[in-house]
């Protein structure tokens, strides 16, 4: 059986970067815009009704990916989009409404997201990309990924905000693009694991697409480019759309 994951070239990188950004302004559409997380009259549980509202999204998804008899790139991308937005509400629900901070909460996820790794090696001995086609592994494959997902919106709030690091939206996309082409160096020029180096690469692709995504819809006076969020997320859509269309993907035959 062939994976039902995609194989890992430039292309699949620059979707990933759509979807994650997609993921922080249809999020932030959802929880700040229709429910008025941050207006006056601000909804009181915002992010946990856009957390569920997604998360049953989520999980629709998921089933129906592992139910699928082989790769399509279309359900698989529809279903990163699904655990990126999930990620992007429960993320602010665990950072702003429980209150536990931007630090607490990147630190929670990532312990949660190599706890998920270890997990899954432990189980099947391997966490390659192309493993992952029978319903075990993908059920780690996509619960390490909502992991991810959700550590990406904290740490990138954290490093972006002037309560973290406060280093602005753009210096927190320069910092984790630097990171990307960090890694994409080690990956040409050293024998570092190429597992390894995919799913860093795979985890730091969400805290950048958070960052452009807030840079495109937060408001001026706050760094950002105060977009409609609306308007940001449908040509995010229609970029992915254009991409997959484009580009035929095949699923994964080596280790990455």
């Amino acid at each position: 059986m062939l994976s039902k994951v995609p194989q890992v070239t430039l292309i699949f990188w620059i979707i990933k970067i759509l979807a994650t950004t997609l993921g922080e302004t249809g999020g932030d559409a959802l929880t700040m815009s229709f429910l008025g997380e941050t207006t006056s009259d601000a909804h009181p549980y915002g992010y946990l009704i856009g957390t569920g509202v997604f998360g049953v999204i989520f999980f629709i998804a998921v089933a129906v990916q592992i139910k699928a008899k082989k790769f399509h790139p279309t359900l698989y991308w529809l279903t990163i989009i699904a655990t990126t937005t999930v990620g992007t509400t429960l993320a602010d629900y665990v950072t702003r409404s429980i209150g536990i901070g931007y630090a607490g909460g990147s630190m929670l996820l990532l312990a949660l997201v190599l706890g998920s790794l270890l997990w899954w090696y432990r189980s099947l001995g391997s966490v390659s990309v192309d493993t992952v086609r029978e319903p075990k592994a993908e059920m780690f494959y996509w619960l390490t990924t909502m992991f991810s997902q959700t550590l990406g919106t904290a740490l990138g709030d954290w490093v972006a905000d002037d309560v973290g690091l406060n280093l602005g939206y753009s210096g927190a996309a320069y910092l984790f693009g630097g990171m990307l082409v960090l890694i994409a160096g080690a990956y040409f020029w050293t024998k570092i694991s190429r597992t390894g180096l995919f799913w860093a690469a795979f985890i730091i692709t969400r805290p950048l697409g958070a960052v452009v995504g807030d840079l495109l819809d937060k408001p001026i006076a706050k760094g950002g480019l105060e977009l409609s969020r609306y308007a940001a997320s449908a040509a995010l859509v229609v970029a992915i759309a254009v991409l997959i269309l484009l580009f035929k993907q095949k699923p994964a035959e080596r280790a990455h």
